[in-house]
């Protein structure tokens, strides 16, 4: 099962890359609970499918559609959890943000159920956002 969920943990982050939410949307469990951290105005836990991409659009209509994840260094599995050591950045107004982070995956009958992001610098991510 392990080599399957990073498999679909691949699909999953290519889709992202590409902007595929189509793909996004089939990989993503309806009652997904994704939690994303800080301080921030993302920030907190996001359930259900609609509120994740709610979420997701907010983050691309404040960057302006720059936000991206630009890197996968390395996907790592173990079970029914997926690990992704990744590269993100986005643009907004004068300000930059460009880390490395870890997302976690939790996956169930091939699809995401649960998401749980860290930033390499949290700080810098919750003043990117701001409120």
């Amino acid at each position: 099962m392990t080599s399957k969920n990073v498999d679909i943990a691949s699909e999953y982050f290519q889709a992202v890359r590409k902007g595929d939410l189509a793909k996004v949307g089939e990989l993503l469990d309806e009652g997904i609970v994704w939690h994303q951290p800080g301080a921030h105005q993302f920030s907190g836990e996001h359930k259900g499918r609609d509120a994740v991409f709610a979420m997701l659009g907010g983050m691309m209509e404040a960057s302006r559609g720059s936000f991206a994840i630009d890197a996968i260094h390395s996907l790592m599995g173990n079970g029914d959890m997926v690990a992704a050591s990744i590269h993100f950045a986005g643009r907004r107004g004068d300000a930059s943000m460009s880390m490395d982070g870890v997302d976690v995956l939790r996956l169930k009958d091939g699809r995401i159920v649960e998401m749980w992001l860290f930033s390499g610098d949290q700080s810098a991510e919750d003043a990117f956002w701001g409120r």
